[in-house]
């Protein structure tokens, strides 16, 4: 069992109790070494996590299967996996879940299936995205595939036709591609408002992520899911803590603030 120091264990033997949590995960590098680019994790890190999700009980749903159930529904521990962009190596951490008999969501960019991305880099991993195939069989595999439109481009900064034509071409691109329904969406680089979010209902998506951080159902809406994005330095202490308090702010002078403040308003 990976070592997890005895604080954040005690923390986390209390999670669940606020309802599901989801992870937003990017790339998944070989090896252990710590990867460069923020948003990605070594193949290490991920096993790991994986594990003690596995050892803790948490039930892996996709994102699909979340929102279309009650909230009432989740009352035990819950993580849903979520990947942004679909970075080839994703493959290997589909092997990982697959191997485990979990479940994750795929949030891919339409215009760049099978290629390398279209969209300015900013230190992610060299190649190409996820291609037909390759998607194709993991969607078969039981793994969820959704959008993260045509471009990977900021849909606050788009007029009322440009925003529904990524929303709307993406979808239906995948949905040919698959010879599925894709009902799932991730706004790129966490990018929303409230027109947006409309528009993906008007696009006939069924939900959508953010990237703000708490409890995935925080919000009581199906457009404004919430999740925890998973970092390069995230050790498996600092993991059982980000699931305890839904929160990126699991520091250790983060919890020390956050102590002061309860002993104050006792």
């Amino acid at each position: 069992m990976t070592w997890i120091d005895p604080f954040s264990r005690a923390l986390h033997n209390q999670a669940g109790q606020h309802g599901p949590v989801m992870l937003m995960y990017h790339a998944v590098q070989p090896g252990k070494a710590r990867p460069d680019w923020p948003w990605a994790v070594s193949m290490q890190q991920f096993r790991e996590q994986l594990d003690f999700l596995a050892t803790e009980g948490y039930a892996t749903p996709t994102m699909g299967e979340l929102a279309a159930a009650p909230a009432k529904k989740w009352t035990g521990r819950t993580a849903v996996i979520t990947f942004d962009d679909g970075y080839v190596d994703n493959l290997a951490a589909c092997e990982e879940l697959q191997k485990r008999g979990m479940r994750a969501t795929w949030f891919i960019v339409s215009g760049s299936v099978g290629r390398e991305p279209a969209w300015p880099a900013d230190g992610r991993p060299a190649g190409r995205l996820l291609n037909a195939a390759e998607l194709s069989e993991m969607e078969a595999g039981g793994m969820e595939i959704g959008s993260h439109t045509v471009s990977h481009t900021r849909l606050t900064e788009l007029d009322d036709a440009r925003l529904m034509q990524e929303l709307a071409a993406s979808k239906a691109a995948l949905e040919d591609l698959l010879g599925a329904a894709v009902g799932s969406f991730a706004y790129p680089y966490g990018a929303w408002d409230e027109r947006c979010a409309a528009a993906v209902q008007q696009a006939g998506y069924a939900a959508a992520c953010t990237t703000r951080t708490g409890w995935a159902l925080r919000d009581n809406t199906p457009y404004q899911l919430r999740r925890l994005t998973v970092f390069n330095t995230d050790t498996v202490s600092s993991f059982a803590r980000k699931l305890y308090f839904g929160s990126h702010d699991v520091r250790w002078r983060d919890l020390t603030a956050y102590a002061l403040r309860r002993m104050r308003q006792v």
